[in-house]
């Protein structure tokens, strides 16, 4: 849901930018002009916002690798405990 609301938000900036260009009392040579340096840095920005996407993806990959490692070695170490504790109770 909120990708698609992204896209739509992302879609509308774009269309509103294309319209207020486009309706502005302007020749030609500088309408284009004005769409381009609107698209480079609407470009620019979507650049942006995906490497910040990416860092953050990263990141939370990285701390759930982490937390599954410590669940797993906790894990691991009680049921070590509970093995010892049983054979322990076995004995007596």
């Amino acid at each position: 849901m909120s990708r698609r609301f992204a896209i739509g938000a992302i879609v509308g900036v774009v269309a509103g930018i294309v319209a207020g260009v486009l309706t502005a009392p302007k020749s030609g040579k500088e309408t284009r002009s004005d769409l381009k340096k609107k698209a480079d840095e609407l470009k620019q920005k979507a650049n942006e916002t995906t490497e910040t996407a990416k860092e953050k993806a990263v990141k939370t990959a990285e701390d759930v690798k982490a937390a599954a490692e410590d669940l797993k070695e906790r894990s691991e170490h009680a049921a070590q405990d509970a093995i010892e504790g049983a054979k322990r109770g076995f004995r007596k």
